[in-house]
C-alpha cells in the first residue's frame, strides 16, 4: 500500500499565517535574501498551484516551469487564491494516486512519493519565512518536521546540493527539531527583520 503524508495541518497553518499578514507588511524582509513578503506570497501561490498539479499528474504549464530570475508577485486577491490553493494541494496528496509513478514540479520529473515531500517542505520552510518576517508564532505539527528533516539532512554536507539551499549552518545537536531543520536548509534559526533606521 502506498504510504501518504497528511498536509492538512501545515496548509492550515500556512493559511492562518497568510491571514493575519497585513497589507502594510508586504514590503517587509524575509529570510530569503531576495523575497519581501509579496515575493513570498507570491512563491508560495506559485508553489501550491504546481505541486497540486503535480498530484493529479496534470502536467503541462503549471509544473513544467521552472524557478526564473523574476521576483514572484501577488494579485489582488492574493488571500483568496492561496486560500484556495492550500486546501487542493492537502486534498490532491490526501490520495494515494499522488504518491504513485512518476510526475514533474518546477520542470523536473521525479517520482511522486518524493515530490510530495517536496512540497510538504516547502510548505514547512517558507511557513517559517513567512512566520519570522510577520512577527508570528510558528509550530508546526511533529510530522511534518519530521518530513522536512529527513529530506534535508542527507544532502547536509554535500558541496553540489543545488542552488535552492545554501550551506547548512551549524547548530547545537539538542536544539529544537526547528531549528535543525530552518538550519538544515541553509536559514540561520536565530533570524530576524533588520531595525530600520
Amino acid at each position: 500500500m502506498t504510504e501518504t503524508i497528511d498536509f492538512t495541518a501545515q496548509t492550515r497553518l500556512v493559511a492562518r499565517l497568510a491571514a493575519h499578514t497585513r497589507d502594510g507588511e508586504l514590503e517587509a524582509p524575509t529570510p530569503c535574501e531576495r523575497y519581501r513578503v509579496r515575493h513570498l506570497l507570491g512563491h508560495l501561490i506559485g508553489l501550491t498551484t504546481a505541486f497540486r498539479d503535480a498530484a493529479r499528474k496534470n502536467l503541462g504549464p503549471t509544473t513544467d516551469t521552472g524557478p526564473t530570475a523574476a521576483l514572484p508577485d501577488v494579485p489582488a486577491d492574493w488571500r483568496g487564491v492561496l486560500d484556495r490553493n492550500l486546501a487542493e494541494l492537502a486534498a490532491a496528496w490526501h490520495s494515494p494516486a499522488a504518491w504513485q509513478g512518476e510526475t514533474r514540479a518546477g520542470g523536473v520529473d521525479l517520482p511522486g512519493a518524493i515530490a510530495g515531500r517536496v512540497a510538504l517542505n516547502e510548505l514547512v520552510l517558507h511557513g517559517w519565512d513567512l512566520a519570522r518576517a510577520t512577527g508570528q508564532p510558528y509550530a508546526p505539527d511533529a510530522a511534518s518536521l519530521g518530513v522536512s528533516y529527513a529530506l534535508l539532512a542527507p544532502s547536509a554536507d554535500d558541496p553540489g546540493r543545488g542552488p535552492l539551499f545554501g550551506p547548512a549552518v551549524p547548530v547545537p545537536d539538542d536544539a529544537p527539531l526547528l531549528d535543525r531543520v530552518v538550519a538544515l536548509s541553509g536559514r540561520h534559526p536565530s533570524w530576524t527583520p533588520p531595525q530600520s533606521g
